[in-house]
């Protein structure tokens, strides 16, 4: 085993796929990625490898080890070790803090004055930060732009664009009925006066995004497929996979929004009417995707 406890030919594997993967000799956005690291060494490599081939790639890379104390902050150096010096830089918590707490440290050491987010365990599409930066130049006004994200394996090859490309811009009241921005396809104004809310473990990133909507910041979308889940978003373990957790965490989001004046009596409820209806439909989906492993599993028994 590997200091980082991965079997060494895994890790082996890894650094290959990296040094395969250079950054690319085109376009430097003004741009810093921020990625947080708990106990991801066996998958951080390809999440960087992805924005390291960006067609427009990124001015710098910031990996904020979350006191994941397992070897996954040797790991991070390993990773940056593999690019130009400085373009990947690491950052070390002190003692794990969550997700919330590590964005904001590398929002925070971030020198670029747009910040994009990736988890350690999803990856991008090669033309993400180029059709992001398009679209923020064809509108200076946008604050925030996001775009579709799909569940998909590690190997499978980048999800074909599709025409039109169109940008959406949000009115306020959509974001209540179904927040439209995955995490790791969110780019925003690194100077906008939010953070995320450290003391939330849940929903977190969900909280961010309606403040700045609903405080009357310009948020836009992409009807594009620019990233990648590589597990399913909800019901697969991690602190998403405690439906129960997730769907108190949204309500109390809600509720927090009513109370600082965001959000009227009306749409809060009728926001909680369409979450009781999302949980209601997820616990389906997570019984029959249970169900479906569970009965080849006995067949083979």
């Amino acid at each position: 085993m590997s200091k980082t406890g991965q079997p060494k030919a895994i890790e082996e594997q890894i650094d290959s796929e990296l040094h395969n993967a250079p950054i690319h000799g085109g376009d430097i956005a003004a741009v810093s990625v921020v990625v947080p690291c708990f106990r991801c060494a066996h998958t951080i490599g390809q999440a960087v490898a992805s924005v390291a081939a960006q067609i427009v790639r990124p001015a710098e890379v910031l990996l904020v080890d979350d006191g994941s104390g397992d070897g996954t902050l040797e790991r991070l150096w390993s990773v940056a070790r593999v690019y130009p010096t400085g373009w990947v830089k690491v950052i070390a918590m002190p003692r794990n803090a969550g997700p919330s707490a590590a964005r904001n440290r590398g929002w925070e050491q971030a020198s670029q004055p747009w910040i994009a987010f990736l988890d350690a365990d999803d990856s991008w599409h090669p033309q993400k930060l180029k059709l992001q930066m398009e679209a923020l130049a064809n509108d200076p006004h946008i604050d925030l732009i996001a775009h579709d994200m799909n569940v998909q394996s590690r190997s499978a090859p980048a999800p074909a664009l599709r025409d039109p490309l169109k940008v959406r811009v949000f009115p306020r009241r959509l974001l209540m009925l179904r927040s439209p921005f995955p995490t790791a396809s969110i780019m925003l104004r690194r100077d906008l006066p939010f953070r995320f809310d450290e003391a939330r473990r849940r929903a977190e990133d969900f909280m961010l995004w309606a403040q700045i909507l609903l405080s009357g910041y310009r948020c836009a979308k992409l009807n594009q497929v620019l990233a990648s889940w590589h597990k399913p978003p909800f019901g697969a373990g991690g602190l998403s996979g405690d439906l129960v957790a997730m769907y108190e965490a949204a309500g109390d989001v809600r509720k927090t929004l009513h109370q600082r004046g965001l959000l009227s009596g009306w749409q809060r409820r009728l926001g909680d009417a369409f979450s009781l209806m999302r949980y209601a439909r997820r616990r389906v989906i997570t019984f029959k995707r249970r169900h479906d492993d569970w009965l080849p599993a006995r067949r083979n028994a």
